[in-house]
């Protein structure tokens, strides 16, 4: 139900989205006729141990299906990899999506520091989206240039 974020009626139906051994964090963003589901494989809350990692997929319904870069569906354990570990930037998850008034956007996320023994942080970074209309993250190297 719109109104109230509350299912329709108790039998209405339920959609699995995408399935994993170790999922979680699904974050939803409507852009330019898709659907994109965004969630994290791996092990959160382990600070400098921590295997998060984000996923992808898009689809022209919100029900699915959840299809990644070379069409595997997320039921099926697809996802195309949109953001890693990367030196002590270690475990990044839980996605968020912002357009900003200038029409750029960005990526939030919880991320541990391996330059402080692990510590959990908050970031954002650039978001941008490529010819095919697939996301991907900028990397503050990349931003640099």
């Amino acid at each position: 139900d719109p109104d109230t974020g509350q299912r329709i009626s108790p039998d209405s139906p339920i959609y699995s989205l995408a399935h994993y051994d170790s999922i979680e964090a699904p974050h939803l963003y409507y852009h330019d006729g898709y659907y994109y589901l965004m969630l994290d494989w791996g092990m959160c809350c382990r600070g400098a141990n921590s295997t998060y990692n984000m996923r992808v997929g898009r689809s022209k319904e919100i029900t699915g299906p959840y299809l990644d870069k070379e069409g595997k569906d997320m039921l099926l354990g697809g996802g195309t990899l949109l953001l890693d570990t990367d030196g002590d930037f270690i475990g990044p998850g839980h996605p968020g999506v912002y357009e900003l008034d200038n029409g750029q956007y960005i990526l939030s996320m919880h991320f541990y520091d391996g330059s402080r023994r692990g510590r959990s942080m908050y970031a954002i970074r650039p978001l941008e989206w490529d010819a095919d209309g697939w996301p991907y993250v900028v990397t503050p190297e990349a931003a640099q240039q």
